[in-house]
């Protein structure tokens, strides 16, 4: 048997493919809608607010993988859709679009753990 590195991208993609379905759409309503539209408080949002949410550890948690999930099951579908697309470079599709997710990756637990 060979090892393969499918199982564990396609659990990144999937993940990544449920929080876009379902998170990503109530966060697009809540800040592109309810608040312009006053159906929340701008106070929803503040920045002490979202400052405390960041502070704690499970509020880094759960905002790192709002950022990773999707991060993969991009560089995921992006590198699918190249590869239907009919180019094949091979590894470089895989290091672009893979390693972007990575960079992306540690850019935001970085950041996260910094504040």
């Amino acid at each position: 048997m060979t090892n393969s590195k499918k199982p564990i991208l396609w659990s990144l993609f999937a993940g990544g493919g449920l929080l876009a379905a379902f998170i990503l759409p109530v966060m697009i309503f809540i800040t592109g809608l309810a608040i312009p539209l006053g159906i929340l408080s701008e106070d929803a949002l503040a920045y002490e607010r979202m400052l405390m949410l960041i502070q704690n550890p499970i509020g880094k948690l759960i905002v790192f993988a709002i950022i990773f999930l999707p991060l993969w099951h991009a560089a995921h579908r992006l590198r699918m859709t190249l590869h239907d697309l009919g180019i094949r470079s091979g590894r470089a599709s895989e290091f672009t679009c893979y390693g972007s997710a990575v960079l992306g990756s540690i850019a935001a637990g970085y950041l996260l753990l910094s504040i």
